[in-house]
């Protein structure tokens, strides 16, 4: 609903509104002609009011005051003239500058309070509900089992596909496209699929399905039933796995990287295990395309874990697959010792450490890899090992 005095204001919202939801249903009223809209007036029917300040002779913030005081209004995003602290303070959803009403930060922040207000019945269920009731109301198809993992923008889950009568993991996004940062971390979600579902390699994931239930977007990839490289590093590594294990790492990356696929997020809670021991990479949220013009990420933002972070990465700059092996390097430094070469009390130490603390030393009855971790570890990308092949090469 549209509430304002001025036939041309509300018809500028209404187009706002129309050219991105075109089936919105939009009342529009004008309160000097039809006068102040009465105290028993509840709002209901409609999912947003949005409140101008042309109000007549009534003060506009009045008015919100009225409509935000009653329990169960929508939710009523306010367009005024340099008085937005008040507005907020008083309770509006949002508040917008009447003369420069940007239509793409409207749109935005509109979905963002729709979806919002909708999170109990569709969001929470999604990421907080029980999992005991069967199949999910969002996800058609599958038998959810248990929840994984969830994080800020997405939740994974076991699941069991009915038609198949096979287990899958399910990746499901959080956000939607029109959803406040939901831009992003859509074209983030499609990317990764899009990257790796024609990849057949023995130590990638694999990737069966991508769907939209509901606004939400899922992937369905391949059960590692072993779990992740981390718990089996809190575990214990032995030689012989580590050597192993970095082999199949860097085969899995030379692959990637022939077609032109950075990883960027290496890390050990993104490499499980097989039923068979082997291990396969996932998670490629961070991955990019090196020969792609424009990146999804803004310029200059740091994404990826501080602990195994290249010097270049976690300085912003511009990156390549050397970034990749020196992820490798520390992993491979953390299977041999059980422990992470470079920790600090934050994230900036860290990264800190990486650009200027000493390559670290193994041990003596680990010497002979020293070398190894000297090449994939140099802070200079152009003093390492330059791609996966020389690492499997090496070894």
């Amino acid at each position: 609903m549209i509430i304002d005095g001025q036939a041309a204001f509300r018809s500028l919202l209404m187009h706002h509104v129309t050219t991105h939801w075109p089936d919105a249903i939009i009342s529009a009223y004008d309160p000097i002609v039809a006068g102040n809209l009465p105290e028993e007036f509840s709002g209901a029917g409609n999912d947003l009011v949005l409140l101008g300040n042309e109000q007549g002779e009534r003060e506009p913030l009045v008015t919100l005051r009225q409509f935000v005081s009653k329990p169960g209004f929508p939710a009523v995003i306010y367009f005024g003239n340099d008085n937005k602290a008040q507005a907020m303070k008083l309770g509006a959803a949002a508040y917008f500058q009447r003369h420069a009403v940007r239509h793409d930060a409207l749109i935005v922040k509109l979905g963002d309070i729709l979806r919002s207000r909708r999170r109990v019945s569709a969001t929470d269920s999604l990421f907080v509900g029980d999992m005991a009731t069967g199949i999910h109301p969002l996800i058609k198809g599958y038998r959810f089992i248990k929840r994984l993992a969830v994080s800020e923008h997405s939740a994974v889950y076991l699941a069991e596909k009915e038609s198949a009568d096979m287990k899958m993991v399910l990746k499901v996004l959080r956000q939607v496209p029109d959803f406040s940062d939901g831009i992003g971390a859509f074209d983030r979600f499609l990317q990764e699929y899009e990257m790796i579902a024609d990849l057949d390699h023995p130590h990638i994931v694999k990737i069966y399905d991508l769907g939209v239930s509901d606004d939400h977007a899922h992937i369905a990839m391949e059960y590692l039933p072993g779990g992740d490289l981390k718990q089996k590093i809190a575990r214990g590594v032995s030689l012989q796995d580590a050597v192993r294990y970095i082999k199949q790492i860097a085969s899995a990356l030379a692959k990637l990287h022939s077609l032109g696929i950075l990883h960027r997020d290496l890390k050990p809670g993104n490499i499980m295990l097989r039923e068979n021991g082997d291990v396969a990479l996932i998670d490629f949220g961070l991955a990019k395309r090196m020969r792609l013009e424009q990146e999804i990420t803004d310029s200059g933002e740091i994404f990826g874990t501080p602990y195994y972070m290249s010097p270049e990465q976690g300085h912003a700059n511009d990156v390549d697959e050397r970034s990749d092996m020196y992820s490798l390097g520390i992993i491979f430094y953390e299977m041999l010792t059980g422990e992470k070469p470079f920790t600090g009390d934050n994230a900036m130490g860290i990264i800190f450490k990486h650009s200027e603390a000493p390559v670290p030393v193994l041990p003596h009855r680990l010497s002979q890899y020293q070398a190894l971790i000297n090449l994939l570890l140099a802070k200079k990308p152009e003093d390492r090992m330059q791609n996966a092949t020389e690492v499997l090469e090496w070894l």
